[in-house]
């Protein structure tokens, strides 16, 4: 099984930390292939920087060539899933919609801790729009920059842990959500230190590709992600051609 892992910003040590994680829970003989977006913004806060992430994650998965089982968009935003559902057949997840729907099978309700405060619009609508708003108690801002959780000296972790400990008592969450790829590496320690369950999306996303892609389930190609009508796209973006 061959499950693509997409970061649709150009940060490597990003892509490097999500890939190192989608792997130790990986099943045997499933393979995780890295992919980081050639051109675009190094990280992603909110709608402007998204607009910007897709062209170029586009074309690095429309280059990457062989068979795939799988695509996880490693953006919290999930940046471009729709358009990438419409590239192949292969089952696409985003790491936030992964999260959440593994986080509202863990209690009865969870917050999310994210990185900026101008993240919180964005990711309230992703969560209204996946219809998980109703588990949702309460989107937090840490108020740490992407790019600051690659730096261990950066206060990062403290203010995260301050918002867990505030989501926990004040909005009575019962799960925590990880709104961020940059905290990948977080879950597992963070989850025995509050005693709760912390929920990243990146190994959310990958279990459940490798459980659809065993199943031999894969998107529809009925109307919405039906394949995109061959035409020429001017500039740089040369976009995506079916075959």
């Amino acid at each position: 099984m061959r499950l693509v892992l997409a970061n649709p910003n150009t940060t490597g040590s990003m892509t490097e930390r999500m890939a190192s994680a989608a792997s130790q829970v990986a099943a045997d003989g499933v393979e995780i292939v890295p992919l980081t977006s050639p051109y675009g913004p190094p990280s992603i806060e909110g709608f402007y920087d998204e607009v910007f992430a897709v062209p170029p994650m586009i074309e690095a998965i429309r280059d990457l060539g062989g068979p795939v089982d799988g695509i996880v968009v490693g953006c919290f935003d999930d940046t471009g899933v729709h358009a990438v559902r419409a590239m192949t057949d292969a089952p696409v997840i985003g790491i936030c919609q992964a999260a959440l729907q593994t986080a509202s099978v863990l209690g009865n309700g969870f917050s999310v801790v994210t990185t900026l405060d101008r993240s919180v619009p964005a990711l309230e609508k992703i969560i209204s729009d996946y219809g998980f708003d109703r588990h949702c108690r309460r989107v937090r801002a840490a108020d740490v920059p992407v790019l600051e959780l690659e730096d261990s000296n950066s206060g990062a972790r403290n203010a995260i842990e301050g918002e867990i400990e505030r989501a926990l008592e004040h909005d009575r969450a019962e799960v925590v959500v990880l709104g961020c790829a940059g905290m990948v590496d977080l879950s597992v320690e963070l989850s025995r230190a509050f005693g709760v369950p912390v929920v990243e999306g990146v190994t959310a996303a990958v279990k459940i590709l490798e459980g659809l892609a065993t199943m031999g389930l894969k998107t529809s190609r009925r109307r919405g992600y039906a394949p995109p009508r061959s035409k020429v796209y001017g500039g740089a973006f040369s976009g995506f051609s079916p075959e």
